[in-house]
Order: structure tokens, then sequence, then C-alpha cells
């Protein structure tokens, strides 16, 4: 099968599912990812004040971050980093759109709606208007990933808050993928006990393996399985 995962920013396609990318992967299918955002350039108090030299270097980590977990090929669109409601969301469908035409995707991954990072909620929304169940999608699935640092950071309730119903149990081997290819994003990773440290992703990997009574578990919330 081909997947594709559809991320605001780099480092959230591991962060969200990078050991059942490695599954994936190691299974025969083929997995792109798809960064509509720029990254890095919302530190600074002008966008234009972040330089190109600095999204470049980002970018480069992602490159090497992705072949950890055995990405295939990995675009980028350069939206304004947590600008994305600067952007019209048609914009954003386009560039959805244009992927799933070129690499007819049977299962996309992407944000989950409430998360409290508005350019992953943007991304949420540009999927399903890019993905719309007609005859000639490809898209067969389509997943919500847990990203720390923005899902549970929106202390949501309701319909807002995951609610994870498929688990996707990995091996010490594939869980390890996911954190060398995080190694690799130099200015992403942080220290314990933030929630991007390698320490705080493992402890939540082992906290979804003990609901289903495994070691290593990414959780998802199934948006939409069309048979």
């Amino acid at each position: 099968m081909n997947i594709l995962v559809v991320a605001a920013h780099p480092d959230d396609e591991l962060l969200g599912v990078g050991g059942t990318i490695a599954k994936h992967v190691e299974a025969g299918d083929t997995v792109y990812a798809l960064i509509l955002g720029e990254g890095q350039t919302s530190r600074f108090d002008r966008r234009e004040d972040a330089g190109t030299q600095i999204v470049e270097k980002l970018h480069g980590n992602t490159l090497e971050a992705d072949r950890q977990v055995g990405i295939k090929e990995t675009y980028f669109e350069n939206f304004p980093d947590n600008r994305f409601d600067s952007v019209a969301l048609l914009d954003i469908v386009k560039a959805v759109e244009k992927r799933v035409r070129e690499l007819k995707p049977e299962i996309i991954y992407t944000h989950h709606r409430g998360d409290l990072n508005v350019d992953h909620q943007m991304t949420y929304k540009a999927v399903l208007t890019a993905t719309r169940p007609m005859e000639d999608c490809p898209v067969k699935e389509i997943y919500a990933f847990e990203t720390v640092s923005s899902t549970e950071w929106n202390f949501a309730y309701g319909d807002d808050q995951l609610a994870p119903d498929m688990f996707v149990r990995l091996t010490e081997e594939q869980f390890r993928k996911k954190l060398d290819g995080m190694e690799k994003y130099e200015t992403e990773l942080c220290d314990y006990p933030h929630p991007r440290s390698l320490e705080m992703l493992r402890a939540v990997a082992k906290r979804w393996g003990g609901v289903v009574g495994a070691e290593y578990v990414e959780a998802f919330e199934t948006v939409r399985i069309v048979r």
C-alpha cells in the first residue's frame, strides 16, 4: 500500500506516527510524508528575521530523520509557521490534493482536530477537504495521531478530545527507529520533562501500551474508513 503522512511541521511526522511508519515499511508498504509548514519561523518576532538558512537546516534534519524510519520521500510546502490561519484554506487543500493525485495513498495519517496548535487544526481540515470520499478518491482510511506538546496541551473535552480507537503495537526496534529519527531534529528535541524529549516519548508509548497490554504503542483516532 501507499501511505501518506500529512503533518503541519517538521518533526510532527515522527512524533505522531514514527513507529507506525517503521512498521508499515517493514510490512512492505511505501510511506511518503507531506510537511505543510516551514517550521521555526514563528520563534522570531518577524517571519523574515528567520532567514532561509534556518529553514533549510531544519528541512535537512527532516530528511535525515525520515530516513531513519524508512520514509521514501518527503515533500515540503513552506506555509508560514504557526500562521496557517493567515493562509486561505483552499491553498492548503490544493497542496494536499496535489500529493493525493500523485501518490494515490490508500491510508492517510494526520493531526487531530482538537490540537492546540492552529496549524494542526488547519491541516486536519485540509486533509478532510482534499480527500472527500468521491468515487475516484484513492484514500480509504484516515487516522488522526497524537502530537505531544499540542494534543494534550489543549486540555480538550468532548468532541475535541483525542479518543483513540486504533492502537498500533511496536517492537523495540520499531520504536527505536522513531527515537533515532527524533535525535536528528537538533532544534526540536527537548530535555526531559518536556513532552518532546526522548524520555517522554517513551513514557507516552508505554502509557498506550499499558492500555492494550503491549510494551510500546502509538494510538490513533479513526476519522474515516471506506470498505
